[in-house]
């Protein structure tokens, strides 16, 4: 026997460093380890060094660390992933850009636009890939729906609907534990994201918010929201709604729509399988429970998306094109929490608040258009 050898043209894997070993992390993680050829988990950092030991263990990776300054400071590692507590991602994604890492961060990419700007400053200053956990875009049926805009088959959009309800059993039993703004910053920042997405061309002008306390009414005098609905106004006229709840009993929820001059493109749906099960007591089917189920290839595709994003900056290749905006950036992390910070003030004074901050200055010639259009 004799074996000849073949010249491969495939590129060196991007080396990704993860920080964070919890429920999204080791999600990631296993994405990386085991799902993207592109890539390769060369270490986990948490200072849960047991839980990313086991996780490590689990999927073959050789390295761990208690310290994120470990992998900033390791020559080898390309990119590195953030998927810790929000109020880490900012000064994560600082300390890491300039180390001249290329990052991704789940969302939000910070909890204030201050934060936010600090980010900025360092990616510009650093120029490297920045990308943010946006997932929903991903998703076949929403990218299918975005296609759908950019080739004018809905024309002008005039109405819009986002909805994400999280599956629940009536109670939420941590409700002590959720932070009070998570409604907006975790939750429906997915929303905003994809309204901002789904209206190309449009910048969000003003929200108006009722949110309240219906799943675990005890809690709302400490602050906390579990069931909310915000009205957005945007630069063309276009209105749209975005709406979450902490409960939906018969499970994972997640849908977007847009209705414009010409016609109506939908994605999203409340059941997983295609399985239909048809018995006495009516028709039946399964649906998702948990975010890993209903997006498991979103967060593949993403993390697939950023890898093929690093090792163009890495080997002075070409930025993929995807025929649409897909790729979501700083700009785009800036406008989803511009919305959800003007949603938070809107909460808190009981009427509507402008979006400020989204860093767009046609926004402001929009909102002219707009009044002069209502105007009587």
């Amino acid at each position: 026997m004799s074996y000849q050898t073949v010249d491969s043209s495939r590129t060196p894997p991007v080396r990704i460093g993860l920080i964070g070993a919890g429920w999204m992390g080791a999600f990631h993680a296993r994405s990386l380890a085991q799902r993207i050829p592109g890539a390769t988990l060369a270490v986990i950092a948490d200072p849960a060094v047991e839980a990313a030991t086991k996780l490590a263990a689990e999927l073959g990776v050789e390295r761990v660390t208690a310290e994120a300054a470990d992998l900033f400071a390791d020559p080898e590692i390309d990119a590195v992933v953030i998927a810790g507590p929000i109020r880490f991602h900012a000064p994560l994604s600082i300390a890491a850009v300039r180390a001249g890492k290329h990052v991704f961060c789940e969302k939000p990419g910070s909890t204030t636009l201050e934060e936010l700007g600090e980010v900025e400053a360092a990616v510009a200053e650093a120029g490297v890939h920045w990308q943010i956990g946006f997932n929903r875009r991903y998703a076949a049926d929403f990218l299918a729906a975005r296609r759908d805009l950019a080739a004018g088959t809905v024309g002008t959009p005039q109405l819009l609907r986002s909805l994400t309800r999280d599956p629940g059993t009536g109670s939420i039993p941590n409700a002590a534990r959720v932070p009070q703004w998570t409604m907006f910053l975790e939750t429906l920042i997915h929303d905003f994201d994809a309204l901002n997405w789904m209206n190309p061309g449009a910048e969000p002008l003003t929200v108006h918010v009722l949110a309240d306390a219906l799943v675990e009414p005890s809690f709302k005098p400490a602050g906390f929201i579990d069931t909310a609905v915000a009205t957005i106004r945007y630069s063309n006229g276009a209105i749209a709604v975005a709406e979450a709840s902490f409960s939906a009993l018969y499970g994972y929820d997640v849908r977007g729509e847009t209705f414009g001059s010409a016609g109506m493109v939908q994605a999203g749906r409340p059941t997983e399988t295609a399985a239909r099960r048809y018995t006495a007591a009516g028709l039946g089917a399964e649906t998702p429970r948990l975010n890993i189920e209903l997006f498991a290839d979103a967060y593949r595709d993403e993390l697939a998306d950023f890898a093929v994003h690093v090792a163009a900056r890495r080997d002075g290749a070409e930025s993929p094109d995807h025929g649409v905006p897909l790729t979501p950036g700083l700009a785009d992390a800036r406008r989803a929490l511009a919305v959800a910070r003007a949603c938070i003030e809107s909460v808190q004074s009981g009427a509507p608040a402008d979006v400020v901050g989204s860093g767009v200055d046609a926004a402001q010639e929009g909102a002219q258009a707009v009044a002069g259009a209502v105007t009587p």
